[in-house]
């Protein structure tokens, strides 16, 4: 893990000039282990973990005024240089507009300012201490700081409605620990804190002016492209190369790295078949520049693009697509490599692994990405993310309604009703979408508090079931039928207060509401995934997430965005615009069926170790769930019972996150006595107490 961590304090310095650390609890200097520090008192900053040297950039204006920026940023010196002084004036936006995934942290005298990404996959956290603030791009070590323990109702909400920005807040699993929102910064001066939102909002009382769809899919392009040339424009890395132990007999430097599970050095990237990694593949490999390998590091590549393919044994399913993948690599830029798996790299087969900030049902399928992303390289592309910024979510028909664009609501209404065979579905449809866009924010919130007091969880069958349950405010999570009361009723307080909060509302149509969230959730996954599959010395890319795509996404029209097939056909017109052409047959065709007989056939495999989990699991001790009621789910799905995998992947992760929290030992922080660590008690929940402090 890498992440930043400094605070503000109310005094002009905590322990001393220069010291660049607080008091701990004997009189020591207390400062993150394993940091290099990159602004000391009175407000200092740290960088921990290995990062590399060249995504570490401090430009100074002056003595008062600097501007941080950590990760991968296209923007010069010169420009940073420029930013800083315009970000003197309280100016934000322009601080998240360059290409790349990056945070930027900007000194200006007493005012610090961090700011967060619009996806969520690079988010910020805040605490209150020391009569002043620490923040971090991690939670835990702010958790670490301030001795938290677990926030029940965080975890209640996480299973009952976790894509409900409402019953989530901006709380976080520790208590005392808060969540920048995303497309929001962080501003403090001397030790107070605000949160400011830096991207407008669509109103909800004023259509969106018309935008041209051309143009849109355009800009789409550019920023993708973008996004790439500033990756292919970093310095390369060759991972382990300063711990090297030499030469071995019969092993070439190849070999040593992968006994070491070290990637190839260069870049590379996904190649599932599917249109998002296919897209980033091409481009890459097609830019100016040596996108692939380096020469002489074990490929025998030269500079092709290392494109690697998982092939799953156990599961079939897949075949179309991996025949796309094998006709996309023979581009002579390309490097193939397949990496195969059987039985024992289906989700939940290997559940060892490190401690991550959060969690997130990604956990229960990490062994198998780590054994994909051990054969790239040591920057690799992934398509993660093409499908929340670039699809509809269904909620989205209301909003076509509620701009009075009933005519293009034919298509996709039309391919449900082919998919379901009725004649029916196009009213039923149109129907929950007048309804939607015609219930205020607040009466959806309050209609989830009441269907979890009175645990109402109807199961939808089909694509049009799920659009059908999917054209709501709100509803609730797939594994909220497996909460106690007392935790659903906690969750259902907690709503109930958010909508009777008064002015409170998402300031925006339905369906853009409900897909930000989608995208923030799946965000915040990824980022579990990325610590809980980390492969060391390597790098993953998720271009789709940066903030310039995820803009030019969102200026798509909606009416061009719910056409079926929509994300291929946008992604086919960014590769022609970029000189790529020939793609073979059925390339962007779904393929969600496979995942789920990949979940579904994992959890059967491993039944009887997923039922010794959860034989005196900790969410039970937490009073979130009854064991013997998720035993049974657990034998019921794993006979082939239709019930949501994706609920008990939430359950099985979360149990494993809590488990490897309470196992840790040590702490983020020197100059602090052993106990200084986050949840010292353990679990100790407090009856009737579940909710969120707030």
């Amino acid at each position: 893990m890498r992440w930043l961590v400094g605070w503000s304090s109310a005094a002009a310095g905590i322990s001393g000039p220069g010291s660049a650390g607080a008091t701990g609890y004997d009189g020591e200097t207390l400062h993150p282990i394993g940091s290099q520090l990159l602004w000391g008192d009175p407000d200092p900053l740290w960088a921990v973990g290995d990062w590399r040297p060249d995504e570490v950039r401090v430009v100074k204006a002056d003595a008062q005024s600097r501007i941080a920026v950590l990760g991968t940023c296209g923007a010069s010196d010169e420009e940073l240089r420029r930013a800083l002084f315009t970000a003197r004036g309280g100016a934000l936006r322009h601080l998240t507009a360059w290409p790349g995934s990056y945070t930027a942290v900007v000194k200006a005298g007493r005012r610090i300012t961090v700011c967060g990404d619009l996806a969520g996959a690079r988010p910020v956290f805040r605490t209150p201490w020391a009569g002043g603030t620490a923040y971090a791009t991690a939670a835990l070590p702010l958790a670490d700081l301030i001795e938290a323990n677990l926030d029940f109702g965080h975890l209640a909400a996480l299973l009952a409605a976790p894509d409900v920005p409402a019953a989530l807040h901006d709380s976080t699993p520790y208590e005392g620990v808060r969540r920048v929102p995303p497309g929001h910064a962080l501003v403090l001066r001397a030790g107070a804190h605000e949160v400011a939102g830096y991207e407008p909002v669509a109103s909800l009382a004023v259509a969106a002016p018309p935008a041209d769809p051309d143009s849109a899919v355009d800009a789409v392009r550019d920023a993708l492209v973008e996004a790439v040339r500033t990756r292919l424009a970093a310095p390369r890395h060759v991972p382990g190369l300063d711990m090297d132990p030499g030469p071995v007999p019969g092993m070439g430097p190849a070999e040593r790295r992968a006994a070491r599970g070290m990637p190839v050095p260069g870049i590379g990237a996904d190649l599932s078949g599917g249109p998002a990694s296919g897209t980033l593949a091409l481009l890459a490999a097609g830019l100016p520049g040596r996108p692939g390998t380096l020469l002489g590091h074990g490929t025998g590549a030269g500079e092709r693009l290392l494109a690697v393919t998982f092939n799953d044994l156990a599961v079939r399913g897949r075949e179309a697509e991996l025949e796309r993948a094998g006709t996309l690599a023979a581009n002579p830029r390309l490097h193939h490599v397949v990496v195969t798996g059987g039985e024992e790299l289906l989700p939940y087969g290997e559940l060892d692994g490190p401690l991550t900030d959060e969690p997130g049902p990604s956990l229960v399928s990490a062994a198998r990405h780590r054994v994909r992303l051990a054969a790239g390289s040591a920057d690799h592309f992934t398509g993660y993310g093409a499908r929340q910024v670039l699809d509809a979510h269904p909620a989205r028909l209301a909003d076509l309604l509620m701009d009075r664009k009933r005519r293009h609501l034919v298509r996709p209404v039309a391919a449900l009703a082919k998919a379901d065979g009725s004649v029916l579905v196009p009213a039923r449809v149109y129907s929950a979408a007048r309804r939607l866009a015609r219930t205020p924010y607040h009466a959806g919130v309050e209609t989830l508090a009441d269907r979890l007091l009175r645990r109402r969880f109807e199961d939808p069958g089909g694509a049009v079931g799920a659009s059908l349950a999917a054209l709501t405010w709100a509803r609730p999570g797939p594994a909220a039928r497996w909460l106690t009361g007392e935790a659903l009723a906690e969750v259902s307080v907690l709503l109930q207060s958010a909508a009777n909060r008064s002015g409170v509302g998402p300031g925006q149509r339905p369906g853009d509401y409900r897909a930000r969230a989608a995208l923030a959730r799946h965000a915040a996954d990824l980022r579990v995934l990325e610590q809980a599959a980390e492969v060391r010395s390597q790098r993953l890319h998720a271009p789709f997430l940066d903030n310039q795509v995820v803009r030019a996404c969102r200026a798509l029209p909606e009416a061009l965005r719910v056409q079926p097939g929509a994300r291929a056909e946008i992604l086919r017109t960014v590769l022609e615009g970029a000189g790529v052409t020939d793609l073979p047959p059925g390339w962007g065709a779904p393929s969600h069926a496979s995942s789920a007989a990949a979940a579904r056939t994992g959890l059967r495999v491993a039944a009887d170790s997923l039922i010794s989990l959860f034989t005196d699991p900790l969410l039970a001790e937490a009073g979130l769930i009854e064991a013997r009621v998720v035993r049974k789910a657990l034998r019921g799905a794993a006979a082939g019972e239709p019930l949501p995998l994706d609920g008990l992947a939430d359950l099985v992760s979360l149990e494993l996150w809590l488990r490897r929290l309470l196992a840790r030992r040590g702490t983020c922080w020197t100059g602090t006595p052993a106990r200084a660590r986050a949840v010292p008690a353990g679990i100790a929940p407090r009856r009737g107490a579940l909710a969120s402090g707030g």
